[in-house]
């Protein structure tokens, strides 16, 4: 586990985050990783895996068996252009006329060939979104003009990855491939959450791609209009545990940090605000920006979950100090924990830092369907969310926005919060009454949640 790095530290209060208040017992078992939570009352969390040892690969990657700051753009990855590479524009897939009368533009690049049966990352997770968009008509020929798929065929290259991860693991993930292929699946470290097949190299790289190929659209339709569609990266595996110099948490290459760089260094869209809500603490774009004034990094996670970083007073280091926030959540936070958190944190952190665009890691996993975590968010949670998090990207960025798909593994719970989240984009009413279950959630934390945020805004002086 990382220790934590903030140079502005929390007050001491040694019980934050760990009662859940009133609630019956609920227990969730997910044998394959050893996780174990027991929830009546209070908390806690007996995890079988930590942060992920190293494996025989890594040494190919140049990895130090350190894992402090070992993401961080200023210890191995290159924060400006490669030798001799181009930062010329990708050519647009659409007309921008069309880009400029849609609400949504999105790819979805499924990595069939990247998968492990009985994983919960598994090829099933985006094709079950793309079910759900179907069945509820947000892929018919009559909202084609609303919502737009970009069939995107172009891997991200090699520069454009490395431009947040060191080139030496980029080439060596390439390189072990032909290994993934005589076994036919490989552990990419010892606890056995991050895999790969012979696919995985091309098949992350598709995701990165589609991702790039999203925030080109949206950004090409925000010169031509004040509201232009919000993007969307339906992809995997996804990004935001893996760090600078090698993978992790079921995560390859960072998505979003390789489409924050890509903003900045193409587009000019220097100052990027990411929002990260998956339960999970994204060490990996935390640390790969930990030191950067110009990406904010605000992450909303379950607290004690893996991979145990993300603590209130990390808070960035050097020129990057206070662009870094980190909200964990107490075990059993909802929809009212969430929402006092948009309007008391997310919201004024983003007005404070003047975005040039909205990127969000968009995890689904603090579902309370989900048994990696213990959150209570529900399909309703997520259509606010999204909602809300275009109208702020529509007051501060000219609407500039792409969400990124990171967690989410149960398939129900999954597939229909991405569509509540598409039916927030383009203004239809939420279903979530008929797909959430009140009867199932208890009390939230209040007092806790309340600890938690006015600590945050504290430190942060919001």
């Amino acid at each position: 586990m990382a220790a934590a790095r903030g140079v502005m530290k929390a007050s001491a209060n040694p019980g934050l985050g760990l009662g859940l208040g009133p609630g019956v017992l609920r227990q969730r078992l997910a044998p394959t990783f050893g996780i174990h939570e027991n929830i009546a009352g209070t908390s806690t969390f007996q995890r079988g895996y930590s942060v992920p040892k190293l494996s025989s690969f890594s040494a190919k990657w140049g990895d130090n068996n350190s894992y402090s700051k070992s993401g961080s753009l200023f210890d191995g990855a290159n924060l400006s252009p490669l030798s001799g590479q181009s930062r010329s524009k990708r050519e647009l897939l659409l007309p921008v006329p069309t880009l400029v009368d849609s609400k949504v533009i999105f790819s979805a690049a499924p990595a069939y060939g990247h998968n492990k049966e009985g994983h919960p990352e598994c090829k099933a997770r985006v094709s079950a979104i793309m079910k759900a968009l179907d069945q509820a008509g947000l892929a018919d020929e009559s909202r084609a003009k609303e919502i737009l798929r970009l069939d995107v065929k172009n891997m991200a290259s090699v520069e454009e990855v490395a431009t947040v991860h060191n080139m030496s693991y980029v080439k060596g993930l390439r390189e072990i491939m032909d290994k993934a292929r005589e076994e036919k699946l490989i552990l990419l470290d010892s606890t056995g959450p991050t895999y790969a097949t012979e696919n995985t190299y091309r098949e992350a790289m598709m995701g990165a791609g589609a991702s790039l190929a999203v925030l080109d659209h949206v950004v090409a339709a925000s010169r031509e209009t004040s509201t232009p569609p919000v993007g969307f990266a339906l992809v995997r595996p996804p990004g935001h545990h893996a760090i600078a110099t090698r993978p992790m948490g079921f995560c390859v290459f960072g998505n979003v940090a390789v489409a924050a760089r890509h903003a900045q260094r193409v587009h000019g869209l220097q100052r990027v605000f990411i929002i990260d809500f998956d339960v999970h603490h994204g060490n990996g774009t935390n640390d790969i920006f930990y030191e950067d004034p110009n990406v904010y990094y605000l992450s909303t996670h379950q607290v004690g979950g893996f991979p145990g970083t993300g603590k209130i007073d990390e808070v960035g280091e050097g020129k990057g100090e206070g662009t870094t926030l980190n909200l964990p959540l107490p075990g059993g936070s909802g929809d009212e924990a969430m929402s006092a958190v948009f309007d008391e944190v997310i919201v004024p952190a983003a007005q404070r830092f003047k975005p040039d665009i909205i990127l969000v890691s968009a995890g689904y996993d603090a579902h309370y369907l989900d048994e990696l975590a213990g959150l209570q968010f529900t399909t309703g949670t997520y259509f606010r969310l999204a909602s809300h998090i275009k109208q702020l990207a529509g007051d501060l960025c000219a609407g500039r926005c792409c969400f990124f798909l990171e967690g989410g593994y149960d398939l129900k719970a999954l597939s229909n919060s991405v569509v509540e989240s598409f039916r927030a984009f383009v203004g239809d009413k939420s279903m979530a009454h008929r797909l959430d279950n009140p009867a199932v959630l208890y009390d939230e934390p209040s007092i806790l949640v309340r600890q938690v945020i006015d600590e945050v805004r504290s430190i942060h002086s919001l």
